[in-house]
């Protein structure tokens, strides 16, 4: 019994200590010269769409929820975001050569069209940002439309 209590005393103490190493946030001040609405068409729905549904994760800012501050639960929020970003950033989109825009935009169409995006453990907690059969294809055809304007 004692050693029970001295492992989950050790555990308290582990959990304890690691509230206090936290990961850099992402949250910046505009503008963003490189944003993709700053360069491309975007209509009012399509935006209205990625800033509810994609833009936390492929943005330069991300809305935290009260959970961040539990660690670990904020290291797994900032790897998903950080991956996120990798893979596409809307604020740095017109930064991309053509050949990238023009495969991060058939990615995104991939990837809404499998239903890989947005990610079901965001969705989970975020049920705003599920998006209807209708968005999707809306979001589908702007994509596949600025990707053939790129050509």
């Amino acid at each position: 019994m004692k050693v029970i209590k001295k492992i989950l005393l050790v555990l308290l103490v582990i959990l304890v200590v690691i509230q206090f190493i936290r990961p850099n946030k992402n949250i910046s001040s505009g503008p963003y010269v490189n944003s993709i609405d700053k360069h491309y068409t975007v209509p009012g729905d399509v935006q209205t769409v990625l800033k509810r549904s994609c833009y936390d994760c492929h943005s330069n800012n991300t809305y935290y929820p009260w959970y961040n501050n539990i660690q670990p639960v904020g290291w797994l929020l900032a790897r998903d975001v950080n991956e996120g970003k990798e893979d596409l950033n809307f604020d740095e989109f017109n930064s991309y050569s053509l050949s990238q825009k023009q495969h991060k935009l058939k990615d995104l169409t991939e990837e809404v069209k499998e239903g890989e995006m947005p990610m079901s453990i965001y969705t989970v907690i975020h049920r705003d940002a599920v998006l209807s059969a209708a968005e999707k294809e809306r979001l589908i055809s702007w994509a596949d439309s600025l990707k053939s304007r790129l050509n």
